[in-house]
């Protein structure tokens, strides 16, 4: 959420739908200062892997720290890019959106993940997710661009 929240500040980020589930994540988002998308995303994913891995070697009670930190570091090595951990994939699935209606999909898309994957009844009672915002609810990010529908 920190590093979400520095982009929107700092990079320019604003975001439209966001869900964050145990292992990927959504957004709908555009760049407002010039930024090309792919390096806004570049930077979300190197704060948070730095993030979180660290998080992982300082937490005394993971369970897991050994098996995760040598499972990325074997990830890490099949890269020619990453030196130490590699936590994210480097395929993105980037998506331009081009109409209101396509927008409006692919928002409702991401609100309704956490509903398919059975962890809530309704998506605006997900906690990592822009749906409460869609739902005029104060979600968990401030400045949220709630998408308004027009001409369909």
């Amino acid at each position: 959420m920190e590093s979400v929240r520095f982009c929107q500040k700092e990079k320019g980020l604003e975001i439209h739908a966001w869900c964050i589930m145990t292992s990927h994540i959504h957004l709908v988002f555009r760049s407002i200062k010039g930024q090309k998308p792919e390096l806004l995303i570049g930077d979300l994913k190197r704060f948070t892997s730095r993030a979180i891995v660290k998080a992982i070697e300082e937490n005394p009670r993971e369970s897991r720290k050994e098996f995760l930190l040598d499972f990325f570091r074997k990830e890490a090595a099949k890269s020619s890019n990453v030196t130490h951990y590699q936590f994210w994939r480097h395929d993105n699935k980037p998506i331009e959106l081009w109409s209101n209606k396509v927008i409006k999909q692919k928002i409702d898309y991401v609100h309704q993940n956490p509903v398919e994957a059975g962890l809530v009844y309704k998506a605006e009672e997900y906690v990592y997710s822009s749906a409460r915002d869609d739902a005029d609810e104060k979600g968990l990010l401030d400045d949220i661009e709630v998408f308004g529908m027009f001409d369909f």
